[in-house]
């Protein structure tokens, strides 16, 4: 049965909850707990009479009182457990919080804390959050999806588990990335937390010290491949758009074949959204577009080097190529601007190569003049040397790829060479951006995927971007849902760099930094929503409102973290 309802008072028009708790039962429900922020008449009304201390606290007094308490923790980890107990006790107050101090808090609920907790999920994680499906349960996928308390749900994140950030498969302790993912749509986006549902796919894991824990919760399994993989999943997308049509789902750090795979059998059947190909590139692609403002030049002008062809590095490409293409080259042209990196050295033709590869395969003639030690391997440093790209871009998370010697290339290749170390957490990241700094004279543009702290070079103080995802997916995501869009392409994408980059101050500009501020990532979901409900109009997959209209629609969804008033509902 559903815990409350949203009503609206046909006399005064006041706003509240419908709650259908009462007691002990409505404290330990997480949404709809206010803690001391209780009215009187609310504690005497819904049982809570003797439950609670006498004092009435503002939800401003909660914030106050949670973070002094947060301040005091010795570590990050101390203070991701923290935030995960105040989730789950009062999720408005934790979003409150969250919200306040986005910049502060956000590399603690997600990268790179996140990365440290999920290694050890099975072993901190005080009370289970969101849904688990596994192959013991998928045939009640019915009954587990109609059991959700709350009266309507609009987004899903969901993962396998297989490839949780740089650290490989964490099986069920994967979850919490949903978790944070969620987290972030609500702070950032302002969907109400109501609205969405971390979930794991919990098919087994590979990771034989996993298995072997005795502490690990998880399916003590091997995971589930090949036909039977591919069944299971369709049995929860099917259960999704029996039980929840309309759910917007984002699929979330599954294994580069299962990712590509999963986007393009299930992108026009279900409104959904691959975040490590769609996101990442989309948020690269903006943070290039910025430097091209800086360097007053094109893409087209441009030659870009992308290490690491999984979800990532390919969903870069792809915006790239598609940038390239609206400034008049053809497929072919613009993929010859891009020279893409794997395993195996440059990706050329006549290599075994996957699909989203193939089109970044440079044929043999291109490099049969360049002076390289082995022509079977065309490595990082021969691109660098041989090409003389401008824009150099890493997903491997391999630390220190990206050595002294690269980055001098790189800065004698052109004025404001743009490096983006992209892995994360941070002791994966290709580079530091003090090691880019000095081995370009501090002439380098700089965007990194995990938070890096302002450094002093030559007496000048620098600032970085952080190439994150928070702010793309967010504004998709409620952009879509707004819009009531059939489906999420590749071109909202294009549209949400576009808008993201267009916030970038003048003094940001020239500062030198590739992306707003954090502190306005509101505004900046708000903007992406609007370029993608804009898209979605004119490509006519998606509500025919004009710009105010949607510019109203997209405020009134932007919940901000505050109780409403309760009324106990007629039953129990």
């Amino acid at each position: 049965m559903k815990s409350f309802s949203y009503k609206i008072d046909s006399l005064t028009g006041e706003e509240y909850y419908e709650v259908y708790l009462q007691g002990e039962r409505l404290l330990s429900n997480s949404l709809l707990n206010k803690g001391s922020a209780f009215l009187q008449e609310e504690r005497s009304e819904l049982g809570l009479s003797g439950l609670l201390s006498e004092g009435v606290s503002t939800i401003e007094e909660q914030v106050e009182r949670a973070y002094d308490s947060y301040k005091k923790k010795p570590d990050e980890m101390e203070k991701y457990i923290f935030l995960l107990e105040l989730l789950n006790r009062n999720e408005t107050l934790y979003y409150r919080i969250l919200l306040d101090n986005i910049e502060e808090m956000l590399p603690v609920v997600y990268t790179p804390t996140v990365g440290k907790a999920c290694q050890q999920l099975s072993r901190i994680m005080r009370r289970p959050r969101g849904i688990y499906i596994s192959p013991l349960n998928i045939g009640k996928i019915d009954d587990i999806l109609r059991n959700v308390q709350y009266p309507d749900t609009r987004l899903i994140v969901v993962t396998d588990g297989e490839r949780i950030l740089g650290l490989g498969d964490l099986g069920v302790d994967g979850m919490g990335i949903p978790i944070g993912k969620v987290s972030l749509y609500v702070a950032a986006s302002g969907l109400n937390p109501s609205l969405c549902i971390p979930m794991c796919l919990d098919v087994g894991t590979n990771n034989e010290s996993l298995l072997k824990d005795p502490l690990y919760l998880g399916l003590r399994q091997p995971r589930l491949e090949g036909d039977e993989y591919y069944s299971f999943i369709e049995r929860f997308v099917i259960g999704l758009k029996r039980n929840l049509p309309g759910v917007l789902l984002q699929w979330e750090d599954f294994a580069k074949k299962k990712a590509f795979t999963l986007l393009k059998k299930y992108r026009d059947r279900i409104l959904s959204f691959d975040d490590d190909i769609q996101g990442t590139g989309a948020t690269a692609l903006s943070s290039l577009i910025t430097a091209m403002k800086i360097k007053n030049q094109k893409f087209s002008d441009q030659k870009f080097v992308i290490v690491g062809m999984g979800q990532a590095g390919s969903g870069i490409a792809d915006s790239i190529r598609s940038v390239l293409m609206e400034e008049g080259l053809s497929p072919k042209q613009a993929s010859l601007l891009i020279y893409a990196i794997d395993k195996d050295g440059l990706i050329m033709e006549g290599q075994q190569l996957e699909d989203q590869q193939k089109p970044y395969a440079k044929p043999r003639e291109l490099v049969s003049n360049w002076n390289v030690k082995d022509k079977n391997f065309i490595s990082l440093e021969d691109v660098v040397t041989n090409a003389k790209p401008s824009v150099l871009i890493g997903v491997t998370a391999m630390s220190g790829l990206f050595n002294e010697k690269i980055l001098k290339k790189m800065g004698e290749n052109c004025e404001r060479p743009v490096i983006m170390p992209l892995s994360n957490p941070t002791s994966k990241t290709e580079c530091t951006p003090s090691d880019a700094l000095k081995a370009t004279g501090g002439r380098a543009l700089i965007a990194t995927g995990s938070p890096f702290k302002q450094e002093v070079f030559e007496g000048k103080s620098y600032r970085f971007s952080q190439c994150n995802n928070l702010y793309i997916f967010p504004g998709v995501g409620l952009g879509a849902l707004v819009s009531q869009s059939t489906k999420v392409t590749d071109k909202m994408f294009i549209s949400a760099s576009k808008a993201l980059s267009n916030m970038v101050s003048n003094d940001e500009l020239k500062e030198g930094l590739l992306l707003p501020s954090m502190k306005n990532i509101r505004k900046v979901s708000f903007e992406v929503a609007l370029a993608v409900c804009r898209e979605a109009r004119e490509s006519q997959i998606g509500r025919d409102l004009s710009d105010s209209h949607l510019i109203a629609l997209i405020s009134k969804a932007q919940w901000e973290p505050h109780y409403y008033p309760y009324r106990a509902g007629k039953t129990f």
